[in-house]
């Protein structure tokens, strides 16, 4: 059996369509639609770790990254992105690895630029690596700059400070060259893709990885992909301010939803060439195919733009997860196992027969998802100096420091409309000690001090007393 991890960075569940849509209105994804009837569809998957970088170590190792041990990262070539954001630990066998170990050709074509950063390892145990490069900040070119009324068009006056300049200025630079739809980057990654595989027909048995920053912002996209949402011609708009959205011009937050959903649908145009090609080459009946994203991204939901681990809420956390089986096997299935995404490492050595060097903390979910029965009590999340846990009732939100606690009721008609923790102290007690015991070793003193300097969440109550 040969095995496709396909990832789109920031891809909201609620915009794939057989998720339904988002607040703003009907993403198209016909492409996506048509691989979740082929696929076992799980509804709710969640991440282990975030953001970018921490989720692919679980990804790539199965193994859990929260509570970051060792994870206080102050690497040369990058910023500080959050806890975790560094190298894969070299003493982790990679996925890739333990697969080429085994006799797999392995590929790794992404344009997820913090990957191939200095200091990063993450095309570790892949035959074949290609990094498309000039995604956001990525350095791939000097000039020209910008002039101020080119910066004018990109960014609105009212987002423009010394941050959001230079990244526009880059991102703008990295694609003065485009003329057409197959020089945008989702295109480029699902075109290289597809060449990956009509290029290693002779691979006995392959295991691909396809990485997407697409839509991850700035949502550059074409035109007509845009108009597709939002006709009307004026101010660009393609980045995240990261903060309230009260204040934007309500024109402008539709131009980035439009942006946003343009950046959905041209992904799913061109995950259809890729899954084309495999039924072209006559792969769809010896080839498991993963599909995921890292997290989703708010954008007006909650009157916020951008994306955050505290508060924590579904747009964000609620991530895609669909495998289509050889042959489309297990086709039209659902299932509302609590999974994540190191889980999805047990699923691919299982299904190839492949047992890690040493254990890992992701498991295959397939049987109990094909037999109803349960897998995960619940799901523990960590992102930066907070925690998030999720069961079958409750969202839980909190500092590692016990402070800070926010908890939603699932059950309830509008779950995130207020913190019910003040009633159900207990419950938030009860779920913290799932996130203490999920970390395994104990939460990093550095961590904690990192809690103790972070501001409070809005609408958040103590689990304890402040010192």
């Amino acid at each position: 059996m040969n095995v496709i991890l396909v990832v789109f960075d920031s891809l909201r569940k609620d915009c794939v369509g057989v998720h339904g849509s988002p607040p703003w209105g009907k993403v198209h994804t016909p492409h996506f639609d048509a691989f979740a009837e082929q696929s076992l569809v799980m509804t709710r998957a969640f991440p282990e770790s975030l953001p970018t970088l921490p989720t692919r170590r679980a990804l790539y190792t199965g193994r859990r990254v929260y509570p970051f041990h060792n994870g206080d990262f102050r690497l040369k070539g990058d910023f500080v992105g959050a806890p975790g954001w560094g190298p894969i630990p070299e003493d982790q066998p990679t996925l890739a690895e333990m697969l080429h170990d085994a006799g797999y050709r392995t590929g790794l074509i992404a344009d997820v630029y913090h990957m191939f950063k200095p200091s990063k390892n993450y095309w570790r145990g892949f035959d074949q690596w290609t990094f498309l490069r000039g995604q956001e900040k990525d350095p791939m070119r000097s000039g020209p700059r910008l002039t101020q009324a080119e910066l004018d068009h990109w960014l609105p006056r009212e987002m423009q400070n010394k941050w959001s300049v230079d990244f526009i200025q880059q991102c703008i630079m990295n694609i003065h060259d485009r003329t057409k739809e197959e020089d945008f980057f989702a295109p480029r990654v699902l075109r290289e893709a597809a060449l990956w595989l009509e290029q290693n027909q002779d691979a006995p048995r392959f295991f691909l990885t396809v990485e997407s920053f697409d839509p991850h912002e700035p949502w550059l996209v074409p035109a007509h992909y845009r108009r597709m949402y939002l006709k009307e011609e004026g101010q660009e708009q393609v980045k995240s301010g990261y903060a309230d959205t009260t204040q934007l011009p309500p024109a402008l937050l539709r131009r980035t939803q439009a942006n946003y959903s343009g950046a959905v649908t041209l992904c799913d145009r061109w995950f259809g060439f890729f899954m084309e090609q495999l039924r072209v080459l006559g792969l769809l009946d010896n080839t498991m195919v993963i599909f995921t994203s890292d997290h989703g991204h708010s954008i007006g939901d909650f009157d916020y733009m951008g994306k955050r681990g505290y508060p924590s809420s579904r747009e964000v956390y609620d991530i895609p997860l669909m495998i289509r089986f050889p042959g489309a096997e297990n086709a039209g299935r659902a299932s509302d196992a609590i999974v994540q995404h190191h889980d999805i490492a047990g699923v691919v050595l299982e299904a190839v027969g492949v047992a890690p060097p040493e254990p890992i903390d992701g498991k295959s979910f397939v049987a109990a998802a094909l037999s109803g029965k349960p897998f995960r009590g619940h799901a523990t999340v960590g992102w930066g100096s907070a925690v998030t846990v999720v069961n079958d009732r409750w969202w839980f939100n909190g500092k590692v420091d016990r402070t800070g606690a926010l908890l939603y009721d699932l059950a309830a008609e509008q779950p995130f409309a207020r913190s019910v923790v003040k009633e159900n102290r207990q419950a938030a007690l009860d779920l913290f000690a799932l996130a203490e015991r999920d970390a395994a070793g104990g939460i990093p003193a550095w961590l904690i001090d990192l809690a103790r300097r972070q501001a409070d969440a809005p609408g958040c109550s103590d689990l304890a007393a402040r010192e």
